[in-house]
């Protein structure tokens, strides 16, 4: 049976702010009084395009490939679990067409951000900048993300086949 040749993945992650942690947003280390909690590094936005890639290749969510119940992931920057995700989707013969990735957070703010968070996005998956987005928004001050309990962020990402290498 042939490979559809476009396939689609969403991503979502949450993680809660706090205190004594630093702040890492797309491969960036942002300047705040907090930071996102979790196993790894907790990059929000580089685990929802994780989740989004595995998704759209059929493999899972980053919790089958990088439990938080092991320690080897302790603490690991989110990059390099990019990185092995970008590489599980070229051995299923895919290969970004785009991805559109919006970061939810009352602070701090992320535009500032935007463009070094698409390049190292980029960089990692070894793509143009130009095929990845990054918006930012606040959620007017409701709910966790308002009250700056969190930050979340979501991920949608188009997939095509690529020509295998002989």
């Amino acid at each position: 049976m042939e490979k559809p040749g476009f396939k689609i993945g969403s991503g979502y992650d949450v993680h809660r702010l706090v205190p004594g942690r630093k702040l890492i947003i797309g491969g960036v280390n942002i300047s705040f009084d907090r930071g996102l909690m979790g196993h790894s590094d907790a990059d929000v936005l580089i685990h929802a395009v994780c989740d989004a890639i595995l998704g759209a290749v059929g493999l899972g969510d980053i919790g089958d490939h990088f439990p938080d119940t092991d320690p080897g992931y302790k603490g690991i920057s989110s990059m390099v679990l990019l990185e092995e995700c970008g590489a599980l989707m070229e051995k299923q013969g895919y290969g970004i067409v785009n991805m559109d990735c919006i970061v939810f957070a009352q602070a701090p703010k992320i535009s500032p951000h935007k463009k070094k968070i698409k390049e190292n996005i980029a960089g990692v998956l070894n793509i143009d900048s130009n095929l990845v987005n990054v918006k930012a928004t606040t959620t007017e001050k409701l709910g966790f993300i308002g009250k700056e309990h969190g930050i979340c962020a979501q991920c949608t990402i188009l997939v095509k086949t690529i020509p295998q290498k002989i």
